[in-house]
């Protein structure tokens, strides 16, 4: 069974969240195109936005991208 290739760029916006969640710096942002780079950087900065309002961990869980209920 082939995988399907996921969007790219709702892949940056994930991996921008984790990464702000995790308290990483903005500037380790490793895409370079523009399109990419900038929806990492919003993912990155949604994520830092929930962890500072304490939204991390269990409390969190609701916010993380790719999860349903």
């Amino acid at each position: 069974m082939k995988r399907q290739k996921r969007d790219v760029c709702e892949r940056a916006y994930k991996r921008g969240y984790q990464a702000g969640q995790g308290g990483k710096s903005k500037s380790q942002c490793p895409t370079e195109t523009p399109t990419t780079k900038q929806q990492w950087l919003t993912g990155w900065r949604d994520g830092r936005v929930d962890n500072w309002e304490g939204m991390s961990g269990v409390s969190g869980i609701h916010k993380i991208p790719g999860i349903t209920t």
